[in-house]
């Protein structure tokens, strides 16, 4: 089992720790709801450096780019960041990642931690057509999740940098926490605001320290992953391995917004065809109508009892107080205001199907 350059600072603050895509890491801290209310009214930090990082240069980045992922990545200038995915030969999804322009002809990808390994094998696959020169820096990068609405307020005496000036998926490449060359990226899986910060494995205590400093008169807390779920979750994000895998295509997920006919992508051609007559199934958002909690792998039911689907994520929600949750029905059952079921042990609890977000602030 891996551990992050911080594992011994979450032992000590008191965190549960259980392994995640081959990391120790912090599931908890004080306990979900708590940790969850921190995020969405004031500031929590996440020790997210399992996550993976590509390093893509050279005069066919791009080119390779372009090739391994739906988003149109010619849209981006430096200091731009898009959602992507990698789309497979048979349909589905490789896995979800986020590509950042660091420089001309330079690109940063940020993968799941548990698709590390395949990813590269992936990218490196095609990357055979375009020679870009690829490095897997995973290793040597820590990343930290500055999470909510005082996040902008509560770092600033760190940076030189206006923190509020940053958009929404824009980032900076600045001084913080006394570091030099930190990636200040306004990005994050909680639908509640704030900056992720790339550094260095040997500089993350201090940024790590310096971060608790600074946000102490704002109540900041570190947060657990199981607090991360339960904020993705209201949001609507899909989480890799749940809600999308290599037998989910883009567009029975949702991701149609990310999929982009203006190039020759991996299995592009199929894919169009399948925008065009439609998926025949579809991940939906749904509440409960009465108590409950839906999990992961239950059943999604009709009327009469009969399966009709699956639940890929569900929690009972923090901020909302209901049960709510994602699955794949057949396209029929997907329309807002559809009537479904959930079968939570021997009980086919009524559900809705909802517009995304479920939490809106």
């Amino acid at each position: 089992m891996k551990n992050t350059a911080l594992t011994q600072t979450h032992e000590a603050l008191g965190a549960k720790l259980v392994p995640f895509a081959g990391y120790n890491m912090p599931v908890s801290y004080e306990g979900v709801n708590a940790e969850h209310e921190t995020v969405r009214n004031g500031v929590g930090v996440f020790d997210v450096s399992h996550m993976g990082e590509f390093l893509i240069s050279g005069p066919n980045a791009l080119a390779l780019i372009q090739k391994v992922t739906s988003n149109d990545a010619s849209k981006l200038t430096i200091g731009k960041a898009q959602y992507s995915c990698l789309p497979n030969e048979t349909g589905g999804i490789v896995d979800d990642l986020i590509v950042y322009q660091i420089k001309e002809e330079q690109y940063l990808l940020v993968v799941n931690a548990s698709n590390i390994e395949k990813d590269w094998n992936h990218i490196s696959k095609y990357n055979t057509d375009f020679n870009a020169d690829m490095r897997d820096i995973s290793e040597g990068y820590s990343l930290l999740a500055i999470q909510g609405p005082k996040a902008v307020e509560a770092m600033q005496s760190l940076t030189s940098e206006d923190l509020a000036a940053i958009k929404f998926y824009n980032f900076i490449v600045g001084d913080f926490a006394g570091i030099e060359h930190v990636i200040i990226s306004a990005t994050g899986y909680t639908g509640s605001g704030g900056f992720e910060i790339y550094c260095k494995n040997e500089d993350v205590q201090q940024v790590w320290d310096k971060v608790f400093e600074a946000g102490a008169d704002f109540g900041i807390k570190p947060i657990g992953l199981a607090a991360r779920d339960t904020l993705r979750l209201e949001m609507g994000y899909c989480l890799y391995g749940n809600d999308i895998n290599d037998e989910t295509s883009p567009f029975e997920a949702g991701l149609g917004w990310i999929t982009k006919f203006t190039k020759d992508f991996v299995n592009s051609e199929a894919l169009a065809k399948e925008k065009a007559h439609g998926p025949e199934r579809k991940l939906i958002a749904f509440e409960l109508d009465e108590r409950g909690i839906p999990r992961h792998d239950y059943d999604i039911v009709d009327g009469q009892g009969k399966k009709i689907g699956i639940v890929t994520s569900g929690t009972m929600s923090p901020s909302m107080g209901k049960g709510i949750g994602l699955g794949y029905v057949p396209t029929i059952f997907s329309e807002v205001g559809s009537k479904i079921n959930i079968q939570i042990r021997k009980n086919a609890v009524p559900a809705t199907v909802v517009k995304l977000p479920f939490y809106k602030a």
